[in-house]
């Protein structure tokens, strides 16, 4: 490659997904010149995020290079797109540890996950796997010898489960990243990290997490910088056809909730502002903003935290990890799993008749806005070396907006919308009815273009300027 060539791999970096996939396509660009730019970009900025188990050098270079020779490139809706993928399912030939060191020595997957299977169809190349908290069972990242770091403040966690692929994202290493989301992992992550994602709908993309996914509460999605890309991941990923989002036939009308799902809780003043703003923007586009609670009861969320609880103990056992293997968080909350189930909390008819009454909540207004997170992310700290109430406690606090719409299976995006004094990313949900994934992110896309966020951390910005080096 001649020195034009080099400087226009390296101006890859930071690219929309879209963007990127279109020049492959084209011929503009090489798939491998994409993935050896951001590679480079994995070594400048990683080691100060966390966000990768693994980075799959030269098994990326030459799926990169089977983009570049395929007679069917230039139909590939992801081709020579870089992309993450969430250490909780399976990639061939690589690991699957899940976040515990229990598995560091299994041996590789054989197999790819049906999702894994279908963004590599697209011309997705797979650079590497990313950090989970222990089973995926916290909104935080870290683990022995680890902790995964928000790019927006490295003091703070990026959130978990999926914190390694928010972070990956942020810090401009991949322009997507696989996640997954059974009681926020997907929301709770791109709302610290500045991002837009979906989880979809029950049904909506396959799922196959764990031994159940927790009790059916699972969905696999992506994370992204801007509405376009993600709603061509997700249209991969649900295997349809990726094309422009249509837009309602009429102005929407759109219930906003402030009353947090725990009592004692409450979102913070510049949470309740950026709801607020989003309203405003709502409203000058012609939808009608109702105020609306969801009734979320105590069993209901007794019937998300059981599943939450049991969740850990069936995933140990379906990955064949020894109760004695585990961290302490993770044996105590596998035990309280086992109480609960045994007195018979896991009651299927508990989700059934929520999603009932959700699906009836809907039948008069098409969306429901309300908070992410009740304030600034959580620090970034070992939080696998304190106890379970420890975890279970500030989780609770920060987060609680999200596992509802896990035991209804219905579908809920996480937007930015505003910034906090200190620069950090403050963002809203939106939810919806069964089958409302195109609607939403329509919605969010009205919201990318009349309030656009910044699609990068500052200090990891590869549209910027050359990241800096540490101190």
């Amino acid at each position: 490659m001649d020195a034009s060539g080099a400087l226009e791999g390296s101006s890859v970096v930071g690219l929309p997904a879209a963007e990127i996939a279109a020049r492959v396509r084209s011929g503009e660009l090489s798939a491998v010149d994409v993935v050896r730019a951001h590679l480079a970009h994995i070594d400048e900025v990683d080691a100060r995020v966390g966000a990768f188990r693994v980075v799959r050098r030269e098994a990326a270079l030459a799926e990169a290079h089977a983009v570049d020779t395929a007679l069917t490139r230039f139909a590939l809706p992801l081709a020579g797109v870089p992309i993450a993928i969430k250490d909780n399912v399976p990639v061939a030939g690589e690991v699957m540890t899940v976040g515990s060191a229990a598995r560091a020595s299994a041996a590789p997957e054989t197999r790819h996950h049906e999702i894994v299977t279908r963004l590599r169809k697209a011309g997705a190349v797979v650079v590497g796997l990313t950090r989970v908290p222990e089973l995926c069972l916290y909104a935080s990242t870290d683990g022995p010898g680890t902790v995964t770091r928000n790019p927006w403040d490295t003091a703070l966690t990026s959130g978990g489960s999926s914190g390694g692929s928010a972070a990956a994202v942020a810090s401009g290493s991949v322009p997507l990243a696989h996640g997954n989301d059974s009681m926020g992992s997907l929301r709770i992550p791109a709302a610290a990290c500045g991002l837009v994602t979906l989880k979809p709908g029950r049904g909506a993309v396959p799922a196959e997490l764990g031994a159940d996914g927790w009790s059916d509460m699972g969905a696999n999605g992506a994370l992204a910088t801007t509405v376009a890309d993600l709603a061509l991941a997700h249209a991969v990923l649900a295997g349809e056809e990726p094309g422009p989002l249509p837009a309602p036939d009429r102005p929407l009308r759109i219930a906003v909730s402030l009353r947090s799902p725990l009592p004692g809780t409450r979102p913070d003043a510049e949470t309740r502002a950026a709801v607020d703003a989003v309203v405003t923007h709502l409203t000058a586009a012609g939808h009608t903003v109702v105020r609306r609670d969801p009734s979320i009861t105590t069993a209901v969320a007794l019937g998300g935290i059981a599943r939450w609880m049991a969740g850990a103990e069936d995933d140990a056992a379906h990955l064949g990890i020894e109760r004695a293997d585990l961290l302490s968080r993770t044996r105590t909350h596998a035990r309280v799993g086992r109480v609960m189930r045994r007195v018979g909390m896991l009651r299927p008819r508990t989700a059934e008749r929520f999603r009932e009454q959700m699906v009836a909540f809907f039948e008069d207004v098409d969306v429901l806005l309300t908070p992410v997170t009740n304030g600034p992310p959580l620090p970034a700290r070992p939080w696998h070396e304190r106890s379970f109430m420890a975890n279970l406690a500030a989780n609770a606090r920060w987060a609680p907006w999200n596992a509802a719409w896990n035991l209804a299976g219905l579908p809920a995006a996480a937007v930015p919308a505003a910034t906090r004094p200190d620069g950090l990313p403050v963002a809203v949900q939106l939810v919806g009815p069964p089958g409302a994934e195109g609607r939403l992110l329509w919605l969010a896309g009205e919201l990318e273009r009349r309030q656009p966020w910044r699609r990068y951390a500052p200090v990891f910005d590869p549209t910027a300027s050359p990241v800096p080096a540490p101190a």
